[in-house]
């Protein structure tokens, strides 16, 4: 029989790497870890958790602004962009002090290095040189931003990483992109008083979501100064003579801004892993490939989360950390549930959104009952904010299951996870309406939208 140094070796120290490793150790297995940069991944350290935190800085001048409209006189008000980092580095060394300790309290390994495969077994420790063998192995690396080297001048820009680290906030900036990404940052950078530019190749911004969503938070950011260019891309990005950035464009000539941030999408961060010695197949996108159970097609190595391409989102990848302990270490297989996943985007306003859009829905089902409601949110009433909330809920008429649910509006990404409940739970229109309304909230609309506001029956609205 043969005896390897552990019954677990993870490289990757993100969230599903960290999960995987510590509820493993902690079951007694035998756990090695290892991360060349630092413990908590791309969402604690350079993600969602310091992007939340900006989001919130971004959103005071607004708060300042609607006070008046409640009696309150603010004072003059200014931004130290260099205090708001020095509290942000404090609070993910923190957080990544906790990843440390759970995996330590759990008696895991941990090596800070980077680790490449040798053979179906062996893990390289780059940093020591130092080899090890573990009966399994899991890759949980996570992803990377899209240089876009095609681009002259990329090297000019700056990508979501670098965003959390700039040394001066720019005066202005041009963002490349119309996922989440860009316009979270878009949001962002305007509420903290830069000059910002969006630009994206596509007819509308967040293209996977439902229409509504779109264009309504298309509206809100041009209506609060932000400048989006659809139909468009950078063409190249050189230095200006008179300092800063002239960015290219296809069909609005040449801009001039501080800095250009590319978001242009993420990669699966398999270069250099040493896929290759232990033959793991990848895609044509260079993510793992994986079945339900998150096995490579090489029987002792595994791959969870963004590496493999699946669902880039971080609650997704510890959810596939559990499916694998399940599976591997309590003999109980157990596959990742990748339906029905509740998610936002913290733009501004948010949005919070569940299952499918009616763009989607109406091409699946015979029929479909749409439920909108658009309405001044009452916050709004006093401050003089000429926002808009919409809430829709697309309902499939043959068995008044509600698929999808999507908000705009303020807090929409926590109506969105209890949304989360009540769809995976397969509730109908009819349990919403039975449902009591909690009066005056903004989520109330859910619960009392009785009549469709209009239907479509194969694809055609009637």
């Amino acid at each position: 029989m043969t005896t390897y140094d552990y019954d677990l070796f993870v490289i990757g120290g993100g969230s599903g790497g960290v999960r995987s490793a510590r509820v493993a150790a902690s079951l007694g297995k035998r756990v090695g870890i290892a991360e060349e940069y630092r413990y908590g991944g791309t969402c604690v350290i350079r993600g969602c958790v310091p992007k939340k935190l900006f989001v919130y800085a971004s959103q005071f001048p607004e708060h300042f602004e609607d006070a008046a409209g409640y009696g309150w006189t603010v004072g003059q008000s200014s931004f130290d962009w260099k205090k708001l980092i020095a509290a942000k580095d404090k609070e993910i060394e923190r957080l990544e002090g906790l990843y440390r300790k759970g995996l330590e309290n759990a008696k895991a390994d941990i090596f800070d290095s980077r680790a490449e495969l040798v053979d179906a077994h062996t893990v390289k420790l780059v940093k020591s040189g130092q080899t090890v063998t573990a009966e399994r192995i899991v890759i949980a690396v996570g992803g990377t931003p899209n240089p876009h080297v095609s681009l002259p001048g990329y090297e000019l820009t700056i990508s979501s990483n670098e965003a959390f680290h700039l040394e001066e906030l720019p005066k202005s900036i041009l963002i490349a992109g119309g996922g989440y990404i860009a316009v979270e940052f878009a949001n962002i950078f305007h509420g903290l008083g830069v000059d910002t530019t969006l630009i994206y190749r596509g007819k509308e911004i967040l293209s996977r979501f439902d229409n509504d969503m779109r264009h309504g938070l298309h509206e809100a950011m041009v209506a609060k100064g932000i400048k989006i260019l659809l139909t468009d891309v950078i063409a190249s990005v050189k230095k200006a003579d008179g300092g800063g950035l002239e960015a290219e464009t296809r069909h609005n000539g040449t801009l001039n801004v501080d800095t250009v941030m590319l978001a242009l999408g993420r990669d699966p961060n398999t270069q250099g892993l040493g896929l290759e010695n232990a033959g793991v197949a990848l895609n044509d996108k260079g993510a793992i490939i994986v079945d339900d159970y998150s096995r490579t097609n090489v029987p002792s190595i595994f791959a969870l989360g963004d590496v493999t391409d699946r669902v880039q989102l971080t609650p997704v990848a510890i959810h596939e950390a559990m499916c694998f302990i399940e599976t591997e270490f309590k003999n109980n297989p157990t596959k990742p549930d990748h339906h029905l996943i509740a998610t936002a985007v913290f733009s501004q306003p948010e949005i919070g959104t569940v299952g499918i859009s009616e763009e989607e829905a109406a091409a699946k089902y015979e029929e479909i009952e749409i439920y909108r409601a658009q309405f001044r949110p009452m916050k709004a009433t006093l401050s003089g904010r000429t926002e808009k909330t919409i809430m829709k809920l697309i309902v499939n008429a043959a068995d008044r299951k509600v698929v999808g649910a999507h908000i705009l509006g303020h807090e929409a990404g926590e109506m969105a996870q209890l949304l989360g409940i009540t769809l995976k739970a397969g509730c109908t229109k009819d349990d919403f309406d039975a449902t009591m309304a909690v009066h005056p909230t903004a989520a109330e609309e859910l619960v009392t939208m009785y009549s469709p506001s209009y239907r479509i029956r194969n694809g055609q609205r009637v």
